[in-house]
């Protein structure tokens, strides 16, 4: 009796040591707190700009933690990688400064439309070729000029609660410097415990829920989706899609086909759309955290890490009325400057890649300042005309060289 109980300790632990690799359950873990906690306020921020209430706040995190957690574990399971996804930050960012005035009906719709663009890029190979149709510096300055607002206002908030952000900025610098891993997390830990000395800090609005699903019907406006939908596909695949592509590659992946993973994030996320799920793509940041030797020292067995990132990301869904009431117990001040810091290297990163080839460079400075200026005409945000003024930049300037 007691070699058969100890045989099937030794099964059990045998199993959950291959399941369950201490190693892969951490980064899968890193990856979601990392992606989590630097920018689901940006996407709470989105929410509110379109209009949504607590309810329908709590459907985006839920429409969205499925939509991650079902893609990171099928992929990763069916591809035997660790491919993980994510929401398309920059996307969020976008929508931002995108959806104000907008219905939750047409950001719907713009969401719709832009998966749809997604799933058709995947299903017919378009991807390399549409997104080799943009220069990936005037690319690069679109993402910049949308994310610098959040930048600034990681110092602008700093006017009227400089505690709170600049233990958040120090605790930062520190964190990169030590644990670099781990410097958001630090960072937003310092601030609320700062946050909770001030008083400023609403714990009795924190409560423990469910999310739920609540269902939006589309509306379709042609403005809406120039300005909105359009810019949300050009930055996921341009920003977001092929920077998770060279992660996969640089780590050894190659052998996964990319058309594949374009479809299948791109249709979870048409399915999910009504719910609030507004971009999924491959991720890059977090993704980096799960195909790494960290990871595990096997590379076949990486693929672990994606399983377990999905499962966590399962859970932020699950729970993602708690997410938002625990965003709204925060100070505007702390998720200003939390949001700040986890784009800091994005930020640093397009604005590096728009000014790297000095032949693009002029144009995606006028796409950069276009983008940031936030000019809105004919009812079409910026990211569109930025684009446009890039590209008009480009073409004039490059065809008068080429003059004789």
């Amino acid at each position: 009796m007691r070699n058969q109980r100890a045989k099937a300790v030794n099964t059990l632990s045998t199993t959950i040591r291959t399941a369950a690799p201490a190693s892969a359950v951490t980064a899968g873990l890193i990856a979601v707190l990392v992606g989590v906690t630097s920018s689901a306020a940006i996407v709470f921020t989105a929410a509110r700009a379109a209009g949504a209430d607590a309810r329908e706040v709590a459907s985006w995190m839920l429409a969205l933690g499925v939509g991650m957690g079902v893609t990171c574990i099928g992929l990763s399971l069916r591809y035997r990688a660790p491919v993980i996804t994510a929401w398309s930050t920059p996307g969020a960012a976008l929508l931002v400064s995108g959806l104000h005035g907008v219905t939750m009906a047409q950001a719907v719709g713009a969401f719709l439309v832009s998966a749809a663009l997604i799933v058709l890029s995947g299903l017919t190979g378009w991807f390399e070729r549409i997104m080799g149709r943009i220069p990936v510096p005037l690319a690069a300055g679109l993402l910049a000029g949308v994310l610098v607002q959040f930048g600034t206002g990681l110092f602008r908030s700093m006017n009227d609660h400089f505690a709170v952000v600049f233990a958040l900025f120090a605790t930062y610098l520190l964190g990169r410097r030590l644990l670099p891993r781990y410097a958001i997390v630090l960072a937003l830990a310092v601030g609320v415990a700062v946050a909770a000395g001030q008083g400023s800090l609403r714990p009795g609005l924190v409560h423990f829920a469910l999310a739920e699903p609540v269902f939006t019907a589309p509306a379709f406006s042609w403005q809406v989706i120039v300005s909105v939908a359009l810019p949300l596909f050009v930055v996921t695949m341009a920003s977001q899609n092929l920077p998770g592509v060279a992660v996969l590659r640089g780590d050894g992946y190659g052998r996964v086909p990319v058309s594949p993973l374009i479809t299948w994030t791109g249709t979870t996320n048409l399915l999910l759309a009504p719910f609030g799920c507004f971009g999924l793509n491959l991720a890059a940041i977090t993704a980096a955290i799960c195909t790494g030797r960290e990871a595990h020292e096997d590379s076949d067995r990486r693929y672990l890490a994606g399983v377990w990132a999905g499962l966590f990301y399962l859970c932020v869904g699950v729970f993602g009325g708690t997410v938002s009431s625990l965003l709204t117990a925060l100070p505007t001040a702390l998720i200003l400057g939390i949001a700040g810091l986890g784009l800091l290297g994005t930020i640093a990163n397009s604005l590096s890649s728009a000014l790297s080839d000095e032949t693009f460079r002029e144009a995606a400075v006028v796409t950069f300042l276009a983008t940031a200026s936030g000019v809105t005409l004919l009812g079409i945000g910026s990211a569109f005309w930025g684009l446009l003024a890039g590209a008009l930049t480009l073409l004039v300037t490059r065809g008068l060289r080429r003059a004789p």
